[in-house]
């Protein structure tokens, strides 16, 4: 595809490279948790997952790499979802100068790796291609998180501009860190890691919306987690970070030139400080503007009403040379309630909608996002309703909520409500185990033009009660008509399966059609440890997205023990999955034919040549890795595009 500007001027450097990063990005490409920057949840060029090929019975477990290493006797978990890159030219020792198609995992043990996903000459798909250990993981005093260490516990994101994959984990004695890896070699760049201290957000400069200070009574230990998926500005200048649970929530903007802190946006003023986390595995969600939004959770000090105070809220800010500037805000009609009670708005985290069509609605530009409550909330992001200096009265009246409501009342309501979309609804019972929801949404448009979100959850078997029942996978239609806002209105309910605790869902698709929805569930509770010879096997699942049939399911124990919310990666008819390990499923790999390859896509032109382009016999002369190079890197990359790295290297031994 050839980018044109035909605007008046120069571009500049960061448009430069913005363009730049969507030249690199291939349509197969995971840089990042939910797929893109706005988190939509759609990988819309997946063809070859076909819902016949799902439901085949050949369809199962093609390969899995070595399990990753372990850290004081115990196997690692894989909390950050893994990215793949179609095409990576490595640069260390082993395999330098080889091109690959890669996984890259970070687990818990604050360990990173590159696995190669598709069998080419000479390395078996599978194969750790390079590993580096960021530090001996943290701890977590007095209660380990999950009964487990804590290094890497958000998603990484890749800059494929810079070759750059940006990680943070916690180390022991250090804390938290950020760290940029050369994603050819795994070795961190000069200038990384760049500390995480809470301190360090306070600074004169740095900090905003916090009081300086000390930050209040000093806590006995540090629970801050980073488990919010990391995310780049569209230039990827900044690199942003988001802390939370039972601690001040925080946004880091990270400057990535010159690895220090830029920025540090604190959800509530100080000192009350054990509140609004950023912790849900969304983190960050980017739009094409380069505004941030961010979803906040609970006060774990009980609700207080004071300027400054962001808990239970949506935030839009941007990231300018004075800082983070907040935007707008939108806060639900019932947040003191929900504050009080621990049920997290920001227990997932916001997909951005790509942009409607402005015929078909007043609000083409939404975002939407879910929570522990089990509601569904639908907003206009060019108009966010909230203000800048503190949120809106707290209600009672449903009907308020400044949310796009659907027309018709809502049952639990009797009146105009958010929508419930997995209940029963309760304003007292939705925290730990009882927690309805946390998950992002996924997006998806039909080929008629009609705009879906999916939603995983847990509907419980009573107001009060922890036990699960049907549904667990939810379809919501985004309803539109011309000159009116959006709404949204619970389309299709799974009703057979009842998920433990399920991850968000993601969506393949060829386009408009073949839709697949894909759910990781850990297969447990919340409060399930994840340490110990009886943690729990997490089974993932594939419905047929527009009837909610289930297509597909990992067999009993054929996953090994996984991470919370994480959500897997999708190539070239490959599913890849985190658990201690990259397990990867699709159908069997036929042999690769380079010579059938070579007359169906190169043939027309290299055996008839024209002009400069080169005959066969002398494309023969040269060296297979030339051949690679030059379909990878080199002049003939558009018409190795299509082409994964096994045919492009089985074409290559065919010329040999």
């Amino acid at each position: 595809m050839n980018l044109v500007c035909r605007c008046s001027g120069v571009l500049t450097a960061s448009a430069s490279a913005a363009l730049a990063a969507i030249a690199l990005a291939g349509p197969r490409d995971t840089l990042m948790f939910h797929r893109d920057p706005g988190r939509s949840g759609w990988a819309p060029s997946e063809p070859e997952l076909s819902r016949a090929a799902v439901a085949d019975p050949r369809f199962g477990l093609r390969w899995e790499s070595p399990q990753f290493d372990a850290w004081e006797g115990q196997p690692p978990r894989l909390y950050a979802s893994p990215l793949y890159v179609d095409r990576v030219t490595l640069t260390g020792d082993g395999h330098g100068g080889r091109t690959f198609s890669v996984v890259f995992a970070a687990t818990n043990h604050g360990d990173v790796y590159a696995v190669n996903a598709i069998d080419v000459e000479g390395t078996a798909a599978g194969s750790i291609l390079w590993r580096r250990k960021l530090g001996a993981p943290c701890r977590f005093e007095p209660v380990p998180l999950d009964g487990v260490a804590t290094g890497v516990l958000a998603t990484p994101v890749i800059d494929l501009v810079r070759k750059r994959i940006y990680v943070t984990s916690c180390a022991r004695e250090r804390g938290w860190q950020a760290y940029a890896l050369d994603i050819g070699s795994g070795e961190v760049l000069a200038g990384w890691p760049v500390a995480l201290a809470e301190a360090g957000f306070r600074q004169p400069g740095i900090h905003r919306n916090a009081v300086l200070g000390d930050g209040g009574p000093a806590r006995r230990h540090d629970t801050r987690v980073q488990r919010g998926a990391l995310s780049l500005s569209r230039d990827g200048t900044m690199l942003h970070a988001t802390f939370g649970e039972s601690a001040t929530g925080w946004l880091v903007a990270i400057d990535t030139a010159t690895a220090r802190i830029a920025s540090a946006f604190a959800t509530v003023a100080e000192p009350h400080h054990s509140s609004g986390g950023i912790w849900g595995a969304g983190g960050a969600a980017v739009d094409d503007r380069g505004h941030v939004y961010v979803a906040t959770g609970s006060g774990f000090s009980g609700y207080i009403d004071q300027p400054s105070d962001w808990v239970q809220s949506v935030l839009e800010l941007a990231h300018g040379e004075s800082g983070w500037e907040l935007l707008a805000t939108y806060t639900p009609f019932n947040y003191c309630q929900t504050a009080t009670m621990d049920i997290d708005l920001g227990s997932g985290g916001i997909t951005l909608v790509p942009d409607l069509d402005p015929a078909a609605t007043a609000t083409p530009r939404l975002l939407a996002l879910g929570g522990k409550q089990g509601n569904a909330y639908l907003l206009d992001r060019s108009r966010l309703p909230g203000g800048l200096e503190r949120r809106p009265p707290c209600s009672e009246d449903a009907s308020s909520d400044t949310s796009l409501l659907a027309p018709e009342p809502q049952p639990q309501f009797g009146t105009r409500g958010p929508l419930n979309v997995f209940g029963p609804y309760s304003e007292r019972d939705a925290a730990l185990d009882m927690a309805r929801g946390r998950s992002v949404p996924a997006y998806y448009r039909d080929h008629d033009g009609r705009s879906f979100l999916f939603l995983t959850g847990n509907t419980k078997a009573a107001a009060g009660s922890a036990d699960n029942v049907p549904p667990s996978l939810v379809r919501v239609e985004i309803v539109t008509r011309p000159g009116s806002a959006a709404h949204l209105r619970v389309d299709q309910a799974e009703s057979t399966l009842a998920l433990g605790n399920p991850g968000s869902p993601v969506v393949t698709s060829d386009g408009g059609r073949e839709a697949i929805v894909w759910v990781l569930d850990p297969n447990a509770r919340r409060s399930a440890l994840l340490a110990g010879a009886e943690s729990p096997a997490p089974v993932l699942y594939a419905f047929d997205a527009m009837s909610l049939v289930l297509l597909w399911r990992s067999a009993p124990g054929q996953l090994h023990t996984s991470g919370k919310y994480n959500e897997p990666a999708f190539a070239r008819g490959r599913v890849f999955v985190g658990t201690d390990r990259i397990q990867a499923f699709g159908m069997p790999s036929d042999v690769i034919d380079g010579g059938q390859i070579y007359e169906a896509r190169c043939a027309q032109c290299h055996d008839h040549p024209e002009g400069r382009t080169p005959p066969k016999e002398l494309i023969a002369l040269r060296s297979r890795e030339r051949i690679v190079t030059a379909l990878t890197d080199g002049p003939m990359r558009l018409q190795g595009d299509a082409l994964s790295i096994a045919e492009i290297e089985a074409v290559a031994k065919y010329l040999q």
